[in-house]
């Protein structure tokens, strides 16, 4: 496990990256990050999923605009971070993080799937619509509806119909950012699109409840949606 340097649109990037020692053209699986980058709860993520077999891959997806570690507040990573990040320069970072798990020999892409916690919660749904040849998404509390911009023109719910990758979304029945109304929206969209996959809400829960370096941690709800994550990736081939 260790960071390395992964070739990017107009460079290079770092990303956090763990698998079984000595192992070649494994199952692959994109870890995308919290508003709070590539820090040690991301990196143990990425850990516990090389313990099961897999090429973890967690690239700091806001290196071309910062380091969340130096601003004070959530309030500041938004403003002077998040809100500077592209949808499209994050679906091309994403693409190429795949390519080089293929190209280096440590990853199978045939064999990919991605996870992403809150921020990173809605690129997996944006990611998996963009990519068909996941084999799976898990999407931990990411929001489904919101105002879109011009760097952030779609959201989860406006591309459920373009969905051919399943996609396992996983929420909290009391994360007030993410009303339960606005799932609801998401699940009758993929309803009527057909799209694979589904979405569990874990009631009375908050948001960041697999978060266990916060407040919100909620250790049952956390273990039993990691195991259903674990699930959802082999009965998906990866």
């Amino acid at each position: 496990a260790g960071e390395v340097q992964v070739p990017v649109p107009g460079g290079t990037m770092r990303a956090y990256v763990a698998s079984p020692a000595g192992r070649q053209r494994l199952a692959t699986v994109l870890v995308v990050q919290e508003i709070f980058g590539v820090h040690e709860h991301i990196q143990d993520v990425a850990r516990r999923l090389a313990h099961r077999g897999y090429l973890a891959i967690a690239p700091d997806l806001f290196q071309r605009q910062g380091d969340p570690a130096k601003l004070a507040s959530n309030k500041e990573i938004f403003e002077q971070i998040v809100s500077k990040v592209s949808d499209a320069q994050v679906i091309g970072d994403l693409d190429a993080m795949l390519a080089w798990a293929g190209s280096s020999g440590r990853g199978d892409p045939a064999r990919a799937a991605i996870t992403g916690f809150c921020w990173g919660g809605r690129i997996v749904w944006l990611y998996a619509a963009h990519n068909p040849q996941l084999r799976a998404g898990i999407a931990w509390y990411g929001r489904l509806v919101g105002t879109p911009s011009p760097l952030t023109p779609l959201n989860p719910v406006d591309v459920a119909a373009r969905l051919k990758v399943p996609v396992l979304g996983l929420y909290g029945g009391a994360d007030p950012g993410i009303p339960v109304s606005t799932v609801e929206q998401m699940r009758e969209a993929l309803a009527a699109a057909r799209s694979p996959g589904g979405i569990i809400v874990y009631p009375d829960m908050p948001h960041a409840f697999h978060a266990d370096y916060r407040p919100s941690y909620r250790k049952e709800a956390a273990e039993d949606a990691w195991r259903r994550m674990l699930g959802f990736l082999r009965q998906n081939g990866v």
